[in-house]
């Protein structure tokens, strides 16, 4: 039986992932390879809910930071990872989904969906920010203000808390998480949903006219969105072992803007190809003092807003086409002309 050509793309790029996997310690410490695989998961969260729904959300930090805060708080209260990581995907799913069915049920348009989305963040991180009184408690876990919740269980193995997956370990869990996020989202916008979620973000008002519920798709894409954020709140509050409200501030919604944008957002691999690209760039960067990380970062976006609008990935895509249909076209014609080479021999002879 013959594989699609997108099942055949799938599996020679799981196979690379793999690859990647196995051969990136050896030239990147994998603390970092683990930091830069929870960006990729953020940037993959508003990768879907921009590229695939058309809905350009300005707050993907406010998930990502409720994540986080759910899986600190859980975590100290329960004293095991296991269901405080569930949590950190169903808190922000949930928030997500009722922020979404009041703005879409609403019917706002984009640009205040936009200024909402961005306000939310802002009132999340003023909140705790707000929150250093000893009154301010989730069970025994205290929010602990600008200084963040420290001192929580970190990832362990399920059912045996004292087990705990760390360095290289958690770097592959990060990585098989990745690319279990990857495929799920591969097969949900190749599902029905996803095609009447694509044809929504294309164009809004025909699918509504056709007869499609567009609010309900967009509130439960947006909270798929929010959930897959959450999840790498989760990922990123073991990693660091800490969490503050830095993740909930507006440069951390305008980074993740920004990868998606380098990558492109027309293909599930664009947001990660902006995240690790210029998540490496970041970290090089922080270890010099001669130039400003937002500087470099505003110009790059400048100059993919102007001259590379689609992203990376896209471009990479589209080369490639190029390149095998060049040489289709030269095998062609290759075959084309050795019949008639072959002719002109037989009558010479």
């Amino acid at each position: 039986m013959m594989l699609d050509s997108n099942y055949k793309n799938l599996i020679i790029g799981v196979f690379l992932a793999i690859v990647c996997m196995l051969v990136l310690p050896y030239f990147i410490e994998y603390y970092t390879l683990s930091l830069l695989i929870i960006y990729s998961i953020l940037a993959l969260s508003l990768g879907l809910v921009w590229g695939f729904g058309g809905i350009l959300c300005f707050g993907q930090a406010a998930f990502f930071g409720l994540g986080a805060y759910s899986y600190a708080v859980f975590a100290i209260n329960i004293g095991e990872s296991t269901l405080p990581f569930l949590l950190a995907i169903i808190v922000p799913a949930t928030f997500a989904f009722i922020l979404g069915a009041i703005m879409f049920y609403g019917r706002l348009t984009d640009v205040y969906l936009g200024v909402i989305t961005l306000v939310v963040t802002l009132i999340l991180f003023r909140f705790i920010n707000s929150t250093a009184s000893p009154e301010y408690m989730i069970g025994t876990a205290h929010l602990g203000g600008f200084n963040g919740i420290p001192n929580f269980q970190t990832l362990n193995i399920p059912g045996m808390p004292d087990a705990y997956i760390w360095d290289l370990d958690f770097y592959y869990v990060c990585f098989v998480i990745l690319i279990l996020s990857y495929l799920g989202l591969h097969f949900l916008v190749r599902s029905s949903f996803g095609r009447v979620s694509i044809g929504i973000g294309q164009n809004e008002q025909r699918a509504e006219l056709i007869g499609y519920d567009v609010r309900k798709y967009k509130t439960i894409l947006f909270a798929v969105g929010g959930g897959l954020a959450g999840l790498a709140g989760a990922l990123y509050a073991s990693w660091a072992e800490i969490v503050t409200p830095g993740l909930f501030s507006l440069g951390q919604s305008a980074e993740v803007i920004i990868w998606c944008i380098v990558g492109g957002v027309t293909r599930l691999s664009g947001p990660i190809f902006g995240a690790v690209i210029l998540g490496l760039l970041k970290y090089y960067l922080g270890q010099q003092t001669l130039i400003d990380n937002n500087l470099v970062f505003g110009v790059i976006l400048v100059i993919f807003v102007l001259f590379l609008p689609q992203g990376l990935a896209p471009a990479i895509s589209s080369v490639w086409k190029k390149l095998l249909t060049a040489k289709k076209s030269t095998r062609n014609k290759l075959r084309k002309r050795a019949p008639r080479q072959m002719q002109r021999g037989h009558l010479n002879e």
